[in-house]
């Protein structure tokens, strides 16, 4: 039997309970494990699964279950959500996006090793299975009938609400990655009009953030029906950070030597995409980051890479990342207040001519052009 396993999240990486299932689906079959998702994929390099788990493409769980569909005789879904509640809406939204959600037997494994760890049969095909893989772990099984939903939504025109699942108050609310507002109560909406996000119902919104998401002045409308939303921590301290070996790179499809430089270096610049990291930087030799969660979290996980940063920061930090870990040769500037983005994109225009990726004569020509259009705004530059 040819088994598919869609692994979303770091926190069943984290606790070992990937290993674990991974080990148990073996006896039953060929697995073929993926990790769906930025922080799987730096858990999975944590825990040096790499070779087990694929990492190597940027795919959404939706998009990895479409692809075991075509391949697989059944596949299990295996996330730890921040309770039940939240994993069983996650499960939803990835069946609402699946265009043959009855194809194949497809059961949803939550929480794991957690006293209110469940099975949830996503189809009457993943039923049987679901019963047994219940007994191997010792969960309880659960009926998806009713429980199983999609994202909740009011559209009306241009007029959209998308109600979100167990948000908790003090909570970050994430939209494709970006910070763009904090819940105050348990019942949080995200309103948008004409594809910009105007409020937040039951939250605070961060006007800086949604001007981000929405690329400034350009207000780039997004579609909130499908947007990556999340409320919480991107990922818990139970890990230890590994960094891999210039062999070891090749779990990565990008052709590493096309992007070193013969001469010189080679940057990228990343802004809002940090949670895209793994697909830009790969064969580079230095990021230059932009905004204080932006370097905070893209610098991470390129320390796992062995690329340095050069961070562009000015104070105004939410704390989305657990810790963070930064490669030797980096460096961060401290700005004065609100100046960090204005401070980037003079960087994007007049340092990469508009260009995500540029070639450098050398490290320090880089730096110095950066200190160049950033001098006025300095408080203090730090070398790691």
């Amino acid at each position: 039997m040819k088994i598919g396993l869609v692994i979303h999240g770091p926190e069943v990486v984290d606790s070992g309970q990937a290993s674990k299932i991974i080990k148990m689906l073996n006896t039953k079959g060929t697995v073929t494990a993926m990790a769906a998702g930025t922080m799987s994929r730096t858990a999975v390099i944590d825990a040096h699964m790499e070779n087990i788990i694929d990492i190597s493409r940027n795919l959404k769980p939706s998009e990895c279950i479409e692809e075991c569909i075509d391949t697989q005789d059944v596949i299990y879904l295996l996330n730890h959500g921040k309770n039940m509640e939240t994993g069983i809406a996650f499960a939803g939204m990835v069946m609402s996006h699946l265009k043959r959600k009855d194809k194949k037997p497809i059961v949803h494994i939550e929480r794991p090793g957690s006293s209110d760890g469940a099975i949830i049969p996503l189809n009457d095909l993943a039923k049987e299975h679901a019963k047994t893989i219940a007994n191997d772990l010792d969960l309880s099984m659960i009926e998806a009938t009713g429980m199983v939903k999609g994202i909740t939504l009011e559209i009306n025109g241009s007029h959209v609400v998308r109600h979100l699942t167990g948000v908790c108050p003090g909570e970050k609310i994430f939209v494709n990655g970006i910070v763009v507002g904090f819940a105050v109560s348990f019942d949080v909406s995200i309103v948008a009009e004409n594809g910009y996000i105007t409020q937040i119902k039951g939250g605070k919104i961060k006007k800086h953030g949604v001007e981000k998401l929405h690329n400034y002045e350009q207000r780039a409308p997004i579609d909130i029906t499908t947007a990556w939303v999340k409320s919480g921590r991107l990922r818990s301290d139970n890990f230890k950070t590994r960094t891999l070996r210039p062999s070891e790179l090749g779990i990565f499809t990008n052709n590493i030597e096309k992007k070193r430089c013969t001469r010189g270096i080679n940057a990228v610049i990343i802004d809002h995409a940090a949670e895209k990291v793994f697909d830009i930087v790969p064969g580079t030799d230095i990021a230059v980051t932009i905004g204080d969660d932006t370097t905070i979290l893209a610098a991470d996980i390129l320390y796992r890479l062995s690329i340095p940063i050069i961070g562009i920061t000015d104070g105004d930090s939410d704390g989305v990342s657990h810790r963070a870990y930064i490669f030797p040769g980096s460096m961060i500037m401290r700005l004065i207040p609100d100046s960090d983005d204005i401070v980037g994109r003079k960087v994007l225009s007049n340092v990469f001519m508009y260009k995500r990726s540029m070639n450098f004569k050398s490290l320090e020509e880089l730096k110095d052009m950066i200190i160049h259009q950033a001098f006025d705004a300095i408080k203090y530059i730090r070398e790691y």
